[in-house]
C-alpha cells in the first residue's frame, strides 16, 4: 500500500524569481553545497529549454548512515537518482520528480506546482512512496516520507536563501 505526503515551501518572492532560480545551474550547485553536509550529491545533468527544466542529480548515503530497517533491505551505499521536470514558465509551473535506487524494493515519485500567493509563491510537492517488501514495507514508506519532508525542508532553505542574495 504506497503512502503520500505534502509539503508546501512558501516564499515571499514571486514565482517569476523562483523559477529564474530553478533555471540557473548556480542555484542546483549551491543546492548540491549543502545538501553535501549530510551525503554525497551532485548534479549529473541540466538543461533548460522552451519546453522547461529537467535534470537528474544523485544522493549517496552511506550504509552505515541509514536506519536499521533500511540496512536490512540495502546490502551497500544507497544510490538515489532523482530526476525532476518543470514546465514552461506559466501560472501555475508545473512539475514531476522520480526517485530511484538500484535494486530498491520500492518507489518514491511525485508532482510539483508553482504557484502566487498573496504573500509572493508557494512550491507545493505532492510525493508517494511505495514500498514491495511484507511487513516492513509501510514502516520504509513512513520513514521514506519523514526523511523526504527534512530534506524538502532543507531545499526551501536554500531556495530562501539564494533568492535572498539575489
Amino acid at each position: 500500500m504506497a503512502r503520500r505526503i505534502d509539503y508546501s515551501a512558501r516564499y515571499t518572492h514571486p514565482t517569476e524569481k523562483v523559477y529564474a532560480a530553478l533555471t540557473n545551474r548556480d542555484y542546483w550547485e549551491a543546492r548540491m553545497i549543502e545538501l553535501r553536509k549530510f551525503s554525497d550529491n551532485h548534479v549529473e545533468s541540466f538543461e533548460v529549454n522552451d519546453a522547461g527544466i529537467d535534470l537528474v542529480f544523485h544522493h549517496i548515503i552511506p550504509r552505515n548512515s541509514l536506519p536499521d530497517i533500511a540496512q536490512t533491505v540495502m546490502k551497500k551505499d544507497m544510490v538515489i537518482t532523482r530526476k525532476e521536470h518543470y514546465s514552461a514558465f506559466g501560472e501555475p509551473v508545473s512539475g514531476t520528480y522520480e526517485a530511484s535506487i538500484p535494486a530498491g524494493p520500492g518507489s518514491l515519485s511525485g508532482t510539483m506546482s508553482l504557484f502566487t500567493t498573496d504573500t509572493g509563491s508557494t512550491l507545493r510537492t505532492s510525493s508517494e512512496a511505495k514500498v514491495f517488501i511484507p511487513f516492513v514495507g509501510g514502516k520504509l514508506e513512513q520513514l521514506m516520507l519523514v526523511n523526504l519532508v527534512d530534506l524538502f525542508r532543507t531545499e526551501a532553505q536554500v531556495t530562501a536563501d539564494w533568492l535572498a542574495k539575489q
